[in-house]
Protein backbone atom coordinates (compact mmCIF):
# COMPACT_ATOMS: atom_id res chain seq x y z
CA UNK A 1 0.00 0.00 0.00
CA UNK A 2 2.92 1.80 0.48
CA UNK A 3 3.93 2.24 -3.16
CA UNK A 4 0.78 3.71 -3.35
CA UNK A 5 1.20 6.48 -1.52
CA UNK A 6 4.58 7.34 -1.95
CA UNK A 7 3.68 11.44 -3.35
CA UNK A 8 0.78 12.12 -1.38
CA UNK A 9 -1.24 10.47 -4.01
CA UNK A 10 -0.40 13.89 -5.66
CA UNK A 11 0.58 11.42 -9.07
CA UNK A 12 -2.42 9.67 -8.98
CA UNK A 13 -4.26 13.26 -9.13
CA UNK A 14 -2.20 13.85 -11.97
CA UNK A 15 -2.67 11.20 -13.66
CA UNK A 16 -6.52 11.22 -13.55
CA UNK A 17 -6.68 14.78 -13.92
CA UNK A 18 -4.78 13.80 -17.51
CA UNK A 19 -7.24 11.16 -18.62
CA UNK A 20 -10.02 13.74 -17.70
CA UNK A 21 -7.75 15.78 -19.86
CA UNK A 22 -7.83 13.44 -22.72
CA UNK A 23 -11.35 12.82 -22.48
CA UNK A 24 -12.81 16.37 -22.77
CA UNK A 25 -10.43 17.66 -25.71
CA UNK A 26 -11.84 14.24 -27.06
CA UNK A 27 -15.11 15.69 -26.39
CA UNK A 28 -14.16 19.17 -28.20
CA UNK A 29 -14.42 20.45 -24.97
CA UNK A 30 -11.81 23.43 -24.11
CA UNK A 31 -11.92 22.49 -20.29
CA UNK A 32 -9.64 19.63 -21.37
CA UNK A 33 -6.50 22.11 -21.71
CA UNK A 34 -7.08 23.90 -18.24
CA UNK A 35 -7.12 20.04 -16.78
CA UNK A 36 -4.05 19.48 -18.44
CA UNK A 37 -2.52 22.37 -17.58
CA UNK A 38 -3.50 21.46 -13.95
CA UNK A 39 -2.12 17.96 -13.91
CA UNK A 40 0.95 19.80 -15.45
CA UNK A 41 1.66 21.69 -12.55
CA UNK A 42 1.42 18.75 -10.22
CA UNK A 43 3.63 17.00 -12.39
CA UNK A 44 6.27 20.02 -12.70
CA UNK A 45 6.06 19.92 -8.54
CA UNK A 46 6.46 16.44 -8.32
CA UNK A 47 9.54 16.39 -10.92
CA UNK A 48 11.45 18.86 -9.18
CA UNK A 49 11.05 18.86 -5.75
CA UNK A 50 9.55 15.38 -4.66
CA UNK A 51 11.14 12.70 -7.00
CA UNK A 52 14.51 14.72 -8.22
CA UNK A 53 13.62 14.19 -11.93
CA UNK A 54 14.49 16.82 -14.41
CA UNK A 55 13.11 14.93 -17.47
CA UNK A 56 9.58 15.08 -15.79
CA UNK A 57 10.09 18.67 -14.36
CA UNK A 58 11.45 20.25 -17.74
CA UNK A 59 8.99 17.94 -19.99
CA UNK A 60 6.17 19.27 -18.35
CA UNK A 61 6.95 22.79 -18.15
CA UNK A 62 7.24 22.29 -21.94
CA UNK A 63 3.79 20.48 -22.16
CA UNK A 64 2.71 23.31 -20.00
CA UNK A 65 3.56 26.08 -22.30
CA UNK A 66 1.85 23.74 -24.82
CA UNK A 67 -1.50 23.42 -23.46
CA UNK A 68 -1.63 27.26 -22.62
CA UNK A 69 -0.88 28.32 -26.38
CA UNK A 70 -3.83 25.65 -27.54
CA UNK A 71 -6.02 27.51 -24.85
CA UNK A 72 -5.57 30.44 -26.77
CA UNK A 73 -5.48 29.42 -29.86
CA UNK A 74 -8.56 26.98 -29.77
CA UNK A 75 -11.26 29.41 -31.43
CA UNK A 76 -8.40 31.19 -34.41
CA UNK A 77 -9.46 30.20 -37.94
CA UNK A 78 -6.29 28.44 -40.07
CA UNK A 79 -5.55 31.10 -42.44
CA UNK A 80 -5.36 28.76 -45.87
Amino acid sequence: MEIFLKYYTLDWVAMTLSLVAVYLLGNKNKLGFISFSMANAIWIFLGFFLMNSLGIGIGNIVFLIMNVRGFFSWNKQNPK
